[in-house]
């Protein structure tokens, strides 16, 4: 294409050539008709003097053309010399945001590296990966998620020290190269990138929250090494909700073991090696126990416990997730048969996934399990989260009606995390709204979390649903929900998840208790 094109340029500038040159030379021979046809040459003193009117006329033809093309070639010269400017910044920085792109970052942090390596000072590479971005996209449309992306480039290039380059290397995905700094001054610097990037964003007429995970890197042998390791402490600090992490050595072997890992999680869901323990569900005010929350617990042989928090992003990633919902599905419906078998009358409510909630066959398997253990449909609850609400919005809707046409209750869990607000949530099938424990933990202490959680408790009510509040630690914050008019709560200081066969026994206790310390 280039080719052609500047072959294309070489012939039209031939071609003015060749027009200007028959111009002059069709002008110089009728000047010259016309001088021996009228005489010009007496006037100037004799014959000779035709050649040197000739002469002089052709000259003055030849200058006026080519001062004219004379200054279209510093035009053209000049339009090349724009063009390749063009060029090679497009070839450095990113389309959209105007930063440096991968190519231009790894040649930098190359000459960074080689600096470092002969005696200069440290430098260190911070890759920052946004939380959340995709469900902006994938909600509100790629058009706001670019404005985000733009907007998010701004403000981390206000918050730059001199000398430290910002590049974005695809996606939601930053990197900043800090030179001149020791890793302590790494950490600060990418401190202070994330807290810029949590505060809200004004787009669209939309106030739009993201958060951020960064991994950095202080040494390697070169770009790639550096990308790689700020990479892998990327990751880290993201499944850890760390916020920042460094990179070490030891976080490389954790790679093969996440493999392991999956491996481990497989054979535990094929072999009954996940078990599932019970949080209450508590009346407020009354103290009736209302029902229990199912949470999945994974007893490693070699590992011990392994938190959930590790082991259920990762059944997300590898499509385990199905089976493993489908497993605290089968023993929490057996354990609710069992008490009500016991005359103990509670429903069991189960967490789903962003995946499974997008499962077009779920409500058919859910249907059947119920008709297995002889249950109706009021006592199961299922419970999802503003993100998997919002990964695709019209199949989970398809499917979430469908389960409310099973008979089943849905509850909105963690509320207060994600992007939704309360009025996107109630074109939603659900009849229960839970405030995520943040805000419930620091209530007696932040008066600006109590007001949300009293904001949201009316709010709800006057939408009609019903209100949980989640992490309930201490009696004067059971206390505070029940002046507030919150429906129920859960939390440690009314019972920890525990096994099916503890349940019982840890619901009379707690009604007993709860009955005794109401006040007269």
């Amino acid at each position: 294409m280039d080719r052609t094109a500047a072959t294309a340029g070489i012939s039209a500038l031939r071609a003015r050539v060749l027009r200007d040159v028959a111009v002059v030379v069709l002008m110089t021979a009728a000047f010259t008709v016309a001088s021996v046809t009228w005489d010009w040459s007496d006037l100037l003193g004799g014959p000779a003097d035709d050649v040197v009117l000739v002469l002089a006329f052709s000259h003055l033809l030849m200058m006026v053309f080519g001062k004219r093309r004379s200054d279209e070639l510093k035009a053209e010269v000049e339009s090349r010399r724009a063009v390749e400017r063009a060029l090679r910044h497009r070839a450095r920085h990113d389309s959209l945001t105007g930063l440096l792109n991968r190519s231009a970052m790894v040649e930098e942090v190359t000459a960074a590296v080689a600096d470092t390596a002969s005696g200069g000072p440290g430098t260190a590479v911070v890759l920052i990966d946004l939380d959340r971005f995709k469900e902006v996209n994938d909600t509100l449309g790629h058009h706001v998620g670019d404005i985000l992306l733009r907007s998010v480039a701004l403000r981390l290039a206000d918050e730059l020290r001199d000398g430290t380059l910002l590049a974005r290397l695809g996606g939601d995905e930053f990197v900043l190269l800090v030179r001149d700094c020791d890793p302590e001054e790494a950490e600060q610097v990418a401190g202070r990138a994330l807290r810029a990037i949590r505060r809200p964003f004004a787009v669209e007429g939309l106030v739009l929250e993201v958060d951020g995970s960064c991994g950095i890197a202080v040494s390697g042998s070169d770009a790639a090494e550096m990308l790689r390791h700020a990479d892998v402490a990327m990751y880290a600090a993201k499944a850890d909700h760390l916020g920042v992490a460094v990179y070490r050595p030891s976080l490389d072997t954790d790679a093969p073991g996440q493999l392991t890992l999956f491996g481990d999680l497989r054979r535990a869901i094929r072999d009954g090696g996940l078990v599932v323990h019970y949080q209450p569900r508590v009346a407020l005010p009354g103290g009736r126990v209302l029902g229990v929350e199912a949470l999945v617990r994974w007893q490693h042989p070699d590992r011990g416990l392994v938190p959930p928090a590790q082991f259920i992003p990762l059944a997300e990633q590898t499509g385990l997730i199905q089976p493993l919902t489908e497993v605290v599905l089968e023993q929490a419906l057996a354990a609710c048969r069992r008490w009500r078998d016991r005359g103990l009358q509670l429903t069991v409510s189960v967490n789903l996934s962003a995946r499974s909630l997008l499962d077009g066959g779920l409500p058919h398997r859910i249907g059947e399990l119920l008709g297995r253990h002889g249950l109706t449909a009021d006592c199961l609850e299922l419970e999802i989260t503003e993100s998997a609400a919002m990964k695709d919005p019209v199949r989970a809707l398809e499917v979430l009606h469908r389960l409310r046409d099973l008979g089943l209750e849905l509850s909105v869990d963690d509320y207060g995390t994600g992007h939704a607000s309360l009025a996107y949530l109630t074109r939603l099938p659900v009849s229960t709204l839970k405030i995520d424990r943040s805000f419930v933990q620091t209530m007696e202490l932040d008066a600006s979390d109590r007001t949300i959680v009293r904001s949201t408790i009316d709010l709800a009510h006057s939408l009609g649903l019903h209100v949980v509040a989640e992490g309930v630690e201490t009696r004067a914050t059971w206390d505070e929900l029940g002046m507030l008019g919150c429906d129920a709560a859960q939390g440690y200081w009314l019972a920890r998840p525990l096994p099916e066969t503890d349940l019982p026994a840890c619901v009379a206790e707690l009604q007993q208790r709860l009955v005794a310390s109401r006040p007269a």
